[in-house]
């Protein structure tokens, strides 16, 4: 059984949460006799290669425009990519694709998971609609990633009779072992107890909040990641006059398990839905770390259930956040039995393993005229 994985961009040019599913689709389908290809626009390269095992495609962007990437050789790609297999299945959003898809128009079966509503671009949302409801519609099947989302999204809601949910899940084996000497760095170079977070230094991660929380607290805390808010992170920092943050850029997937396995808890207090799942969380999760979120409706709060595996608080709410790091901080027994109830919850609905398995009964029904 053939599948073509579609979406913006993929490793090793970008490294997100919907970059990470596909990689573990990609992965984890080859027990369940699921051959994987992806098809992805880049700025860097163009044509093919082998990426651990699966072959990916890249087209050369064009331009872009409203963090919408576009490609003429990506709809030339998906034509001829789309006649080799069995199924074609898209990663939502981009709007770029439901374009292509429209042109291609192969009579094959259509999976998209809906990773996420369009939440920054209101004003583009509204024309572009039209179009993602056609494309939305067409679809075979749809895939939400939690039950919380698929509740709380009004455009989900609309296709509720074809859309499942399929948790994002996470292969332990896919990450790397840290060797000593990098653990021993970062034990010689932070606080021996800790609050990390992990990501994409994105708009609506709400880190001003937990600069805010940082003040009221005063707990070591460690950034690890760099993006578009960098700069005003560290300039609000520096306003606050906090010395109890560590900003330690973007790390390599060895640092990021080297400071999961030593940090006393993650910190994840992303604020708006374009936080639809959060993988970091899921991160924490595997490695037996207790969590702290917020309640935005998404499937932050599917993975981190509040009392049981860490704590959920308002969001942009800074003195809640402070008093939930005070608790775990102040509590180790608490916080130890939220980590290993975090573990227990991951072993049950996150792996890779369920994830692909649950693809590829969907990809065999669709087949099936089931």
């Amino acid at each position: 059984m053939k599948v073509l994985h579609v979406f913006k961009t993929y490793f090793p040019d970008t490294f997100g949460g919907i970059e990470q599913c596909i990689y573990q689709l990609c992965k984890g389908g080859e027990e369940f006799g699921v051959e994987s290809q992806v098809l992805c626009v880049s700025t860097q390269r163009a044509g093919s290669l082998f990426y651990e095992g699966h072959r990916v495609h890249y087209a050369r962007s064009n331009f872009t425009l409203l963090s919408t990437p576009f490609s003429l050789s990506a709809i030339l790609s998906l034509r001829k990519l789309a006649a080799q297999v069995d199924i074609v299945h898209y990663h939502f959003p981009w709007p770029f694709m439901d374009v292509a898809h429209f042109l291609v128009q192969r009579d094959k079966p259509i999976v998209v998971s809906y990773h996420s509503d369009i939440v920054k671009q209101r004003w583009t949302l509204e024309l572009y609609r039209p179009l993602m409801n056609r494309f939305l519609s067409s679809a075979s099947a749809i895939v939400a990633s939690s039950p919380n989302y698929l509740e709380s999204s009004s455009v989900l809601q609309k296709f509720k009779d074809k859309v499942s949910v399929i948790p994002i899940g996470l292969d332990k084996r896919s990450f790397p072992v840290p060797a000593p000497e990098r653990e021993l760095h970062w034990r010689s170079n932070l606080p021996s107890r800790f609050f990390l977070f992990v990501g994409v230094l994105r708009y609506y991660k709400g880190l001003h909040t937990l600069l805010d929380a940082a003040k009221i607290c005063g707990y070591p805390i460690v950034i690890a990641g760099s993006g578009p808010e960098e700069d005003n992170l560290k300039r609000q920092a520096v306003e606050l006059g906090l010395t109890n943050i560590v900003f330690v850029g973007r790390v390599s997937d060895e640092d990021k398990v080297a400071l999961l396995t030593l940090c006393t808890a993650t910190v994840f207090p992303s604020h708006l839905r374009s936080e639809a799942f959060g993988i970091s969380l899921l991160e924490s999760a595997m490695y037996a770390k207790p969590m702290i979120c917020c309640e935005i409706g998404t499937g932050t709060t599917y993975i981190n259930v509040d009392q049981l595996t860490g704590f959920v608080v308002p969001p942009e709410d800074p003195a809640g956040l402070a008093v939930a790091m005070r608790k775990m901080w102040e509590d180790s027994n608490t916080s130890y039995a939220m980590g290993q109830a975090a573990f227990v919850r991951y072993k049950e609905m996150f792996t890779s393993e369920s994830m692909a398995r649950c693809y590829a009964e969907l990809y065999r029904d669709l087949l099936s005229g089931g």
